[in-house]
């Protein structure tokens, strides 16, 4: 099993879970800088793991979707110029495996092989790189995403709810950023690439976000009431 097999959902979940952390954690800080009581920093950060959530579903739904009309509209366009010009795509996919290296008498013979036993898989495969694994899944992108987003955003409202006079700002900071760190070295082990790149990357972006909201919080010291 190759890891370009878990593209789709990873993709979704990772976006959703690094957006739930740090969107949330973010709002929880400049809300808590600006002078926020706790029950008004709680119901800030609840807010926005249920706005959250339904927005990352909504918006991985409506692009993932407008991707797989996208394919569909190409395999009609494909299966239209099969019925219309068959001899035309076989010199089409014989022209592309000539591309690929082979000579022009096996390219002819693979192009009228493939085109007998599945003439618009081959074509959408080869031609417009369509594969079934990799194919769009509005609902699955949709749900991976909003169950993450709100694991992700749930983190740091929990780290409010703790029964510790602690100073916020700092202490939903750093557990924000340690989740953050985890994520992003999970999620690269996950795709087979370095855990410590994986970290950091993720962790700079969340750093750099949370830092500016608690700076907007500080400036304006506005108290939510």
């Amino acid at each position: 099993m190759h890891r370009t097999e878990r593209i789709g959902w990873l993709r979704a979940a990772v976006l959703g879970a690094n957006d739930g952390i740090v969107s949330t954690a973010s709002l929880i800080i400049g809300i808590a800088a600006a002078g926020a009581a706790r029950d008004n920093i709680l119901l800030t950060g609840v807010a926005g793991l249920v706005a959250g959530a339904f927005s990352m579903a909504a918006g991985e739904y409506v692009s993932v979707s407008s991707q797989a009309d996208t394919e569909r509209a190409d395999l009609a366009t494909e299966r239209n110029e099969l019925a219309t010009d068959p001899a035309g795509e076989e010199r089409e996919l014989t022209n592309i495996y000539m591309k690929r290296g082979l000579n022009p008498e096996l390219a002819r013979t693979v192009a009228q092989q493939l085109m007998a036993h599945d003439a618009l898989g081959a074509h959408a495969r080869d031609e417009i790189g369509f594969s079934e694994e990799f194919a769009a899944r509005p609902l699955q992108a949709a749900l991976s995403s909003a169950a993450t987003f709100s694991v992700g955003a749930g983190l740091p409202i929990l780290t409010v709810m703790l029964p510790f006079h602690i100073p916020l700002v700092p202490f939903v900071s750093l557990v924000s950023l340690i989740c953050l760190a985890a994520l992003g070295a999970i999620a690269a082990r996950t795709g087979g690439a370095s855990a410590w790149a994986g970290a950091a990357r993720v962790t700079f972006w969340g750093a750099l976000a949370m830092a500016a909201t608690a700076g907007v919080g500080a400036l304006f010291g506005t108290t939510v009431g």
